[in-house]
């Protein structure tokens, strides 16, 4: 795969990934951004909340960002003269700066936090500078798609552009922790429905990690381990390879929840080998395909790359994805209210055990219209009723 990277007209970072099989010419020059752009927003101010210690960016630039485009006018497609869009050129995959970001555009500033002590310091209305990166990955030039809709060779090219930047941006001062995630359908709150997803580099350890790092003090440094041969032993599995694990997990907060682990102890993406990368591609690929295929129509999610920290419990914090759905039913989604929202205190809405069968079974079915010949298959389920029951039951 070749990497290449240049800059946008306001001094942006942009990285084009091609697909090892691409159709692009490998030696043409790729177009030069000629827009007059604004200058970059002022680096977003954080505030610590004194109840619970923890850090809220306040990032006002991005009220005004771009909402629900027209196709002719995708910032996330090739410049056109019609569209004067984030990436100059046609591309296989691309990574840029956020023109909007909640962190940054900043990595050092003279209020940016001194350390790890200092964020866990908690006093009343302290501020710091929300230092950091936010970028914004591109999984294909085309308007409409998600990662599950791309190619086997194109979801290899996006998970190592996910490797490269967690290490690059891991390198990068006061990063604590990088974060991989794509959000999907309008559901979920996203804004573009070209395919794409998004990394954060922290300046801080997020409040969810924080938490697993108080769980590993508990049970030891053999958490993941323990928890991968209790999964892999028990009802609630998905599918298995030679290196990853997929399954429902025991406590699963979302009506639709998929978890899935390497088989030997890695903390991020980067630290995968070309052999995991190759096999986490198909596989990742399925799973969201399959969770597709659960209903008639395409399933809301957020897909979450949890990775160790830069620089603390890299030896006992495992990379794991968590893709949760609020679907809960072909025509219903479960809303965090009162109980979730306030107290933090999920309430499951089915049992995670019956998920795993819906989700096995959608997954096959996935299979299925794949290796059918055109119009050969369809994903709608024959008993979707029954599945309806299932993933409604509360």
């Amino acid at each position: 795969m070749t990497q290449r990277s240049t800059t946008l007209a306001d001094g942006r970072e942009l990285i084009y990934f091609d697909d090892a099989d691409t159709t692009l010419d490998p030696h043409a020059e790729r177009s030069v951004d000629r827009r007059t752009l604004d200058p970059r927003p002022e680096t977003a101010r954080m505030r610590q909340d004194v109840l619970t210690g923890e850090w809220v960016s306040i990032a006002a630039n991005r009220q005004n960002r771009v909402f629900l485009p027209p196709a002719d006018q995708d910032p996330l497609a090739p410049q056109t003269a019609a569209n004067p869009s984030e990436i100059p050129a046609l591309y296989d995959v691309a990574v840029f700066e956020n023109r909007s970001p909640s962190f940054g555009p900043a990595l050092e500033h003279p209020e940016a936090p001194a350390g790890l002590d200092d964020l866990r310091t908690v006093g009343l209305e302290r501020q710091r500078a929300s230092v950091g990166r936010c970028e914004v990955v591109c999984f294909s030039p085309e308007h409409d798609g998600s990662f599950g809709s791309q190619s086997v060779s194109r979801a290899r090219t996006i998970i190592e552009a996910w490797a490269q930047r967690t290490d690059a941006l891991s390198r990068m001062p006061g990063i604590e922790q990088v974060f991989v995630f794509e959000n999907r359908g309008q559901e979920i709150g996203v804004t573009l429905p070209h395919p794409h997803g998004q990394i954060y580099a922290y300046p801080f350890i997020t409040p969810r990690t924080s938490a697993l790092l108080r769980s590993v003090d508990a049970v030891g440094p053999t958490l993941f381990e323990q928890i991968l041969e209790a999964e892999q032993a028990g009802p609630r599995v998905l599918a298995q390879t030679e290196h990853f694990t997929a399954f429902v997990p025991f406590a699963a907060r979302w009506p639709l929840e998929i978890h899935l682990l390497p088989h030997r102890h890695v903390p991020d993406l980067a630290g995968l080998t070309d052999a995991e990368k190759d096999d986490l591609a198909p596989l990742y690929r399925r799973l969201l395909r399959g969770l597709d295929a659960v209903y008639d129509s395409p399933t809301p999610y957020i897909a979450a790359w949890h990775q160790a920290p830069v620089h603390e419990g890299r030896d006992a914090v495992r990379l794991m994805l968590q893709v949760t759905s609020p679907r809960r039913a072909a025509d219903k989604l479960k809303y965090l209210a009162g109980s979730e929202a306030a107290m933090g205190a999920f309430i499951g809405d089915v049992t995670p055990e019956a998920q795993a069968e819906v989700l096995r079974a959608a997954i096959a079915r996935a299979d299925a219209a794949e290796q059918a010949p055109a119009g050969g298959a369809d994903l709608t389920p024959a008993g979707e009723a029954d599945q309806t029951q299932k993933a409604d039951r509360s």
